[in-house]
């Protein structure tokens, strides 16, 4: 019996406890590494869903006013023949925003923006409020875009230009992160403030650097566009999707 306890204790040699050490050492700083990617991606999932809840709630607050179809649309064509131009009447448009009664709201940072209509995709079943920060900052539009889809650039809803707006691709069903599957013919809905609804037909999808912005241009030949931008499912590139009222 001793000579058996003597050849276990003999095994048990000094690289053997070291190796023992470290894989209890691995084992826990994994279950370790486990627990805080897990706590991660919980408070990633809650915070997604408190800022898709703050969307809606800004969304059931909008007094949009029912459309007055008694009044003739697009009975007007403007021809836009340069990017000065378009800018020419996005500055006209802006002062026509600023001395409207739109509420400007304030983020928790203290970035301010109004609401300016809502989008609604049939397809992927997502309607939101479209948001429009007032100084148009890098910082302030990442902090918008974490409540709403959020314009970019170009023309205000329903008006000649080219309307863009942006959008999180969070991988799920929340925001822009369907805006990808769509297709050409698929329909997207603009609400502007006086109540006015019209449809844009999507006629291009493709994906483009981060830094390429050539996809906002405000050449449209006096059409209405819409154009959508969000991530690509790896962060990598820009998924683009330009729609034409239909």
């Amino acid at each position: 019996m001793n000579q058996i306890l003597v050849t276990k204790k003999l095994y048990i040699t000094p690289e053997l406890k070291r190796k023992k050490k470290v894989y209890k050492f691995e084992f826990f700083l994994s279950i370790f590494l486990v627990c805080v990617l897990m706590s991660a991606y919980i408070y990633a999932e809650y915070d997604r869903n408190k800022s898709e809840q703050v969307s809606q709630e800004i969304l059931s607050s909008l007094d949009i006013p029912e459309e007055d179809t008694t009044i003739a649309k697009n009975n007007v064509l403007v021809v836009v023949l340069d990017d000065e131009e378009q800018n020419e009447s996005q500055n006209e448009l802006a002062n026509r925003t600023e001395t409207s009664n739109q509420a400007v709201q304030t983020t928790t940072k203290g970035y301010q923006y109004v609401t300016i209509g809502t989008i609604n995709i049939p397809k992927i079943n997502v309607t939101y409020p479209i948001l429009d920060g007032l100084t148009d900052s890098t910082e302030e539009t990442e902090e918008l875009l974490k409540i709403s889809p959020t314009k970019f650039w170009g023309a205000d809803p329903n008006e000649v230009g080219n309307f863009c707006i942006v959008g999180h691709n969070y991988r799920n069903t929340k925001f822009f992160s369907k805006v990808p599957t769509l297709e050409i013919g698929d329909i997207i809905k603009i609400t502007d403030l006086s109540g006015r609804v019209l449809q844009y037909k999507v006629y291009n999808k493709y994906e483009v650097d981060p830094t390429d912005v050539s996809c906002t241009t405000q050449l449209t030949n006096g059409k209405k566009e819409v154009t959508l931008i969000t991530c690509t499912d790896d962060s990598k590139h820009r998924v683009v999707v330009k729609a034409r009222e239909s």
